[in-house]
């Protein structure tokens, strides 16, 4: 077979064959296969005239034949042991150059895994988020790419053809070698589960607290399209929340069961937060409240049997709304970034936080215009590294922290839960005091455990000298 492929996408799946779609026509030739087989003929039918473009290989060893080198090839495949079980089957297969791309949600610890260990073999491992689902994947997705210069300088081309454009500037970046791009995707999805249980939480406290159809808080989210809450996410919301139900006539939302599904990425943001000792109480609060969605028959039979101990109080206005979600937002984001910006340190990946932003911009699932405000946060002044203290992003929390304020107290008087909101307010309000509790916790590990403390007067590790309990 004549080696003329640019690059091969193995696996036909929704993403993989939207991106060889788009790989094609953006004018590249594209080598595809499936362990399906049975797969590729179909898929060049439907591909049209962009068949041209196609190449269809049932066999591997064809499949890499029909790749020019140094190959590129992109695997759109289940993350973990699937993955681990192409790679040794393919391996064997390619020269020294080559790269293997897995352009799946994978776990970054075995993308670096991985990039090590083909090394050895002289070739290249690129992890690649790819954020946008199927009609990004198809039109211009967002993507983070991790992986050597190598690889990038291969990738480069193809990817900034195929990728989302914010007012011109491609959605795609190389961010750093190994992990670093899988790493970025992950805190993306973090965001994105926290952002998604915001936009909820408005919904239930207008739903359960002032009694409004979905159709009337669709024409709220409607309106906040434009403006500070503009974003993809807002969008979808409104959307759905204005659909009906062609079975029942009733609107779509309330026909939908309340239990939310997830795939892990929200639980790997906040377990890589807490191994490296940073917050992510806003992602943590969305994941509980999807566990807890979960348990929808003990809900069920608890409503009637726990009290809401609710007080009399009045809804918050919309814009009150429309600011306390902004600043769920913009605090949520602050978490994940920080998140990026330890596993930078840790892992040498020297993140852009900037670039990452703008690459957020357009394709990914959590584009919206707060990212570029944050873009310019992170070119501008950033005291001690944290993006609340940036001066743009204070002057909007000033506004719109008293909403938030005010929301939760009504919330909390009705009886209505907003965890996610509620843990960015708790951790907003925990770094903004100079002086916090953690030396009590101190004085008592001292007191049981003997570890010591330290002073404010003096340096070293001390021990209290404690009076006997009375």
């Amino acid at each position: 077979m004549t080696a003329t492929a640019d690059i091969g996408v193995f696996g036909l799946g929704t993403m993989g064959s939207a991106l060889a779609l788009n790989l094609a026509e953006s004018g590249f030739t594209v080598a595809v296969s499936n362990r399906e087989a049975e797969w590729i003929d179909p898929f060049l039918v439907e591909a049209g005239p962009l068949a041209d473009r196609l190449v269809g290989t049932p066999a591997l060893a064809g499949f890499v034949a029909a790749l020019a080198t140094p190959r590129s090839i992109l695997f759109m495949i289940p993350s973990g042991a699937p993955m681990d079980a192409m790679i040794a089957e393919i391996a064997p297969l390619l020269d020294p150059g080559d790269t293997i791309i897995d352009g799946g949600n994978a776990d970054f610890n075995d993308t670096r895994r991985r990039a090590a260990a083909l090394k050895d073999k002289g070739l290249h491992f690129v992890g690649m988020g790819v954020s946008g689902g199927e009609e990004g994947a198809r039109h211009g997705p967002s993507m983070m790419v991790g992986g050597t210069d190598h690889s990038w300088t291969q990738l480069q081309p193809m990817l900034e053809a195929i990728a989302a454009r914010f007012e011109g500037d491609p959605c795609v970046a190389h961010l750093g070698p190994d992990g670093a791009g899988h790493f970025v995707k992950t805190v993306h999805n973090g965001i994105e589960y926290a952002d998604m249980q915001m936009i909820s939480e408005v919904y239930g406290l207008l739903r359960d607290g002032a009694g409004q159809t979905a159709q009337s808080i669709g024409r709220l989210f409607e309106g906040w399209r434009e403006g500070p809450l503009k974003s993809y996410l807002m969008d979808v919301s409104a959307t759905v929340l204005s659909s009906t139900d062609r079975e029942t006539g009733q609107p779509m939302v309330d026909v939908i069961r309340d239990q939310a599904g997830q795939k892990g990425t929200g639980r790997w943001t906040l377990i890589e937060a807490l191994r490296m000792g940073q917050s992510a109480s806003t992602i943590e609060a969305a994941v509980g409240a999807r566990g807890w969605s979960s348990e929808k028959d003990m809900r069920a039979a608890a409503e009637p049997m726990l009290a809401a101990g609710a007080l009399d109080t009045q809804m918050p206005p919309e814009r009150d709304l429309e600011l306390a979600l902004l600043a769920g937002r913009i605090l949520s984001h602050a978490q994940g970034f920080r998140i990026l910006s330890a596993a930078s340190g840790e892992f040498g990946w020297q993140l852009d936080l900037a670039r990452i932003s703008e690459i957020w911009r357009a394709g990914c699932i959590i584009r919206s215009a707060l990212l570029d405000d944050l873009a310019s946060a992170f070119r501008g002044e950033l005291p001690h590294g944290h993006l609340i203290l940036a001066p743009a992003i204070r002057t909007q929390l000033q506004e719109a922290i008293p909403a938030l304020r005010r929301v939760l107290v009504a919330a909390v008087s009705m009886g209505v839960a907003l965890p996610a909101l509620s843990a960015g307010l708790a951790w907003y309000d925990t770094m903004r005091r100079a002086r916090g509790t953690a030396n009590l916790i101190q004085a008592q590990r001292d007191f049981f455990g003997h570890h010591g403390f330290g002073r404010l007067d003096m340096a070293g590790n001390h021990h209290g000298t404690w009076d006997e309990p009375s």
